[in-house]
């Protein structure tokens, strides 16, 4: 069996529209700082898209190992994790998320040099 060497973790969660200003701050200074506090988790991707009266937000994380997240979910991994704040901006609860394994990685342009 090979080793993965980076794991992305998508959620997905959906607000309404008027409130999507207010759920983009919390996740600002709520989530992310809870994310980076785990050791293991590499980066933090908060995404937004407006959808007619919706919001939807995928947060996309990456971590060094499945043993990482499990410091940050628990177990099952792939249960989805939610904060008490969460009550009051979404509009449905999906009990999962998704791993994906990290096959390519770009840091920027390639030099032509």
């Amino acid at each position: 069996m090979r080793e993965v060497a980076v794991i992305a973790r998508m959620w997905h969660g959906m607000t309404r529209r008027e409130r999507a200003d207010a759920y983009s701050e919390f996740l600002r200074d709520r989530a992310i700082p809870d994310y980076q506090s785990v050791p293991g988790n590499l980066c933090v991707n908060i995404l937004r898209r407006e959808d007619g009266e919706r919001t939807h937000f995928i947060t996309l994380t990456f971590w060094e190992s499945m043993e990482s997240i499990e410091k940050f979910a628990g177990v099952p991994v792939d249960r989805a994790k939610y904060y008490d704040e969460d009550k009051e901006f979404l509009l449905e609860f999906e009990p999962s998320v998704m791993h994906w394994e990290v096959v390519g990685k770009s840091e920027g342009p390639r030099s032509n040099d």
